[in-house]
């Protein structure tokens, strides 16, 4: 009993440790850059020779852009393909393979993506640099994370749900979408925006395939290029000096953009929490 009470309270100093250690940087950055957030900031457009005079709306509404066709792109197609993983497929050496192939693609680098994304769909397709090609990059990266995390909220629904439909007359569609995907929605929506805040927060995929620094126009198409705020942190925090902007004030305004970037992300978690909440009350 003395032992595991040892073990309990070590593990709640390593999580307690975690969880500080991640406040304090959150902290550090707003902190940091705090003295550039304001209205102005997030509404006005970059300006290259005075970014006291700067913002980051562009940068904003193309990051919204994208994400939004990555879940488009990925969220679908990862739920069907676990959905043919976990009820259609059979038992057998194929699908292992399969099953151990998605989950080595979850560990790959982003930049091999990026590189992907470069080949694939920024040349071979001709998409050039634009919103498209970085989202269906992003979507890549993100359906092992959505196979994954989907497949998995399929094996949490009890067998006696899909028995009872069947004893009931109902076809195996039909058992699929009304007694096994609204109990195994919550994780499939964890999982789904996992994928999505880092596909949000990736810098490495969308250098290859389409994000700029400074653009003079909102992208108007999926076809345009675009402004995108990790892009934009990486270049104000490790390339951005000149003359007339020195590389402190800058630093300044790469913590601000991350920060308007990490309340981006916050935002989007809290409200998949919600509806995951919503639909956790439909559980048995």
């Amino acid at each position: 009993m003395r032992g595991g009470s040892i073990v309990f309270l070590l593990l709640r100093l390593i999580a307690t440790s975690v969880v500080a250690f991640l406040l304090f940087v959150i902290l550090f950055i707003v902190l940091k850059g705090s003295p550039a957030l304001s209205i102005k900031f997030l509404t006005s457009e970059w300006n290259l020779r005075n970014i006291s005079d700067a913002g980051v709306y562009p940068a904003i509404v193309g990051t919204l852009f994208v994400t939004v066709l990555t879940a488009i792109f990925s969220i679908p197609l990862g739920v069907a393909a676990a959905i043919f993983l976990n009820e259609y497929a059979k038992s057998n050496i194929t699908v292992r393979l399969i099953r151990m192939a998605i989950r080595n693609l979850a560990g790959v680098p982003s930049v091999i993506y990026g590189l992907f994304g470069l080949a694939a769909f920024v040349y071979f397709l001709g998409f050039r640099e634009s919103v498209i090609s970085a989202s269906l990059t992003l979507a890549v990266m993100t359906l092992p994370w959505v196979i994954t995390s989907s497949e998995e909220a399929l094996k949490g629904v009890p067998d006696g749900f899909r028995h009872a439909s069947y004893a009931l007359g109902a076809t195996k569609w039909q058992t699929i979408k009304s007694a096994v995907l609204p109990y195994a929605f919550p994780g499939v929506i964890t999982g789904s925006v996992i994928g999505l805040a880092r596909a949000m927060g990736e810098t490495a995929p969308i250098l290859f395939t389409g994000a700029f620094f400074f653009l003079g126009r909102l992208p108007t198409s999926p076809f345009s290029p675009f402004m995108s705020l990790p892009f934009h942190t990486f270049i104000l925090s490790t390339q951005y000096g000149s003359s007339y902007v020195p590389s402190t004030i800058a630093k300044i305004y790469a913590a601000a953009t991350a920060t308007v970037l990490i309340f981006l992300v916050f935002i989007m978690i809290t409200a998949a929490t919600i509806i995951r909440l919503r639909f956790r009350k439909r559980r048995w």
